[in-house]
């Protein structure tokens, strides 16, 4: 068995760099930590950060193929984030015209949930714990 510590970051591909940076950074309100622009691959990285924890890195590519179909892809199915209050964290989407699905409650641990998309279609859960 590997001794694995913790989920160190999550890595995700925009097609729009400007308009994922401004998802990520003013609507999700992640702190850029480190934004690089590698010439020889005409490619922005954005590392990206929750709570001071080094948690997101944001990647532009030319030409990148959209994803297939949603949810169930192959490859990451969504990103999750833990919030205290659901009904807040709702508002708050609502505040930013952030369309958000209807609240759905986990059947297995009873805790209430709901999906959003960032700008390419990728599903963010927040789920209240």
């Amino acid at each position: 068995m590997l001794a694995l510590l913790s989920v160190h970051h999550i890595a995700v591909i925009c097609s729009d760099y400007a308009v994922s940076k401004q998802f990520y950074t003013q609507v999700l309100g992640l702190e850029a930590i480190r934004e690089v622009y590698r010439e020889e691959r005409d490619s922005y990285k954005l590392d990206l950060a929750l709570n001071g924890q080094y948690l997101v890195e944001l990647f532009s590519f030319p030409e990148t193929p959209a994803r297939l179909s949603r949810p169930e892809a192959t490859g990451l199915r969504h990103l999750a984030f833990a919030v205290s209050d659901l009904d807040a964290t709702v508002r708050g989407l609502e505040a930013q015209q952030v369309a958000y699905e209807p609240i759905r409650v986990d059947e297995f641990t009873s805790r209430r949930f709901t999906f959003i998309q960032d700008p390419d279609g990728l599903p963010i859960e927040f789920y209240e714990v």
